[in-house]
């Protein structure tokens, strides 16, 4: 009996035994649901620390600009200095940089000297395509980009925010030119609160090195000189008149005027000196309106204007300011550099009130006259 029971376990206990065992495996992953998740999640973690971080195709980025045009677009028109980097769609061996020479053709590979001169960055493309595709590549895609400008330089000079040389990237406009240098500046709230440095005035002149033959003058464009043409800024800036937007050529001098200044000293409110924004002068009633009127013991009848001639000499001109404002005398005309003086009453200043007033004026005219 006992060796039948042997020979049975000796059978059976082999299963019994992997039943139990797969019943407590099987009580394992029903206690923990989450863990082959868990470990898939890790997994995953894993590959993704161990995989290289995707490089762009810098190839392909260079091939994306098969029009040519650089950043600055394609109606740029090359010229002699102008450097460009010229690649082919899958020839790498093919890229090379070339700088346009004085007789305004480029050295490419295959083919030699080529004119590149007076075309665009897309009419070079074209040509190349041919002259290349002709005889020795097929199909070629060829990329054009201007690493740099030298063809075309415009000076921008005067009252702007950045004056420089500049590169005309192609047609370009004074109010673009302008733009390109930074803007002109702006005035402040008078004459030494001003922003960007000294102010621009009323006039931009453009000055073009082979003339401007025969300009027809309309309001806010006058020809001063053959190879010069003078522009209201503030027209142009704010009356959105094309016709004053005038083109803008290669080797053109833009100079932006500086705003002259008026000075008012005296018994006023607030003596100083003021600019002239987008005007060549000042009545005498405006100038005493932007020093904000008299003061409490100002001379109404002995009033002087200084002017500063072309020669440097100076014009006094006495005025009576009470009759001018009653509309019984002109009101005469300050330009740059012009001085308003509104002396204290007299009177007044002995009963004690003048006395700060008539030393202010001195110390304006002695600063004015530099003394």
């Amino acid at each position: 009996m006992n060796r039948y029971w042997k020979s049975l376990w000796s059978v059976a206990g082999p299963v019994v035994c992997l039943f139990i065992l797969s019943g407590f495996v099987l009580a394992q992953v029903v206690d923990n649901p989450y863990q082959q998740d868990e470990s898939a999640a890790q997994s995953t973690e894993d590959a993704g620390a161990s995989a290289q971080p995707t490089q762009p195709n810098s190839q392909a980025g260079a091939n994306q600009v098969v029009n040519g045009g650089g950043m600055m677009g394609p109606d740029y028109l090359l010229g002699p200095e102008d450097v460009l980097t010229i690649t082919v769609l899958d020839l790498p061996q093919m890229t090379q940089t070339v700088r346009v020479e004085n007789d305004g053709s480029v050295t490419v590979k295959l083919l030699g000297r080529v004119p590149a001169a007076g075309l665009t960055t897309v009419e070079l493309k074209k040509e190349l395509e041919q002259d290349w595709g002709r005889q020795f590549l097929e199909d070629p895609v060829v990329s054009i980009f201007v690493k740099q400008y030298h063809s075309s330089p415009v000076s921008v000079v005067g009252a702007v925010a950045k004056p420089g040389v500049y590169q005309l990237p192609g047609p370009r406009t004074l109010i673009q030119v302008i733009a390109m240098a930074g803007g002109v500046n702006l005035p402040g709230k008078s004459g030494s609160e001003m922003s960007g440095g000294a102010p621009a005035g009323r006039w931009a002149f453009v000055t073009r090195r082979d003339g401007f033959g025969h300009v027809t003058p309309i309001p806010g464009l006058q020809q001063t000189a053959p190879d010069q043409v003078k522009v209201d800024l503030g027209k142009l800036m704010y009356s959105q008149d094309a016709a004053l937007d005038i083109p803008v050529k290669p080797f053109d001098t833009i100079t932006i005027s500086k705003a002259g200044i008026v000075y008012v000293v005296g018994d006023v409110q607030k003596s100083g000196g003021f600019t002239l924004e987008n005007v060549d002068s000042l009545t005498a009633l405006q100038a005493l309106s932007l020093a904000q009127g008299c003061a409490q013991n100002c001379n109404m009848k002995s009033d002087i204007i200084i002017h500063s001639l072309p020669n440097g000499a100076r014009q006094m001109t006495h005025i009576n300011l009470g009759k001018i404002m009653k509309g019984k005398a002109k009101d005469p005309i300050l330009s740059a550099d012009d001085m308003l003086v509104v002396p204290g009453s007299f009177g007044k200043g002995l009963l004690g009130y003048g006395w700060g007033t008539g030393l202010a004026t001195l110390s304006g005219l002695i600063i004015w006259r530099g003394l």
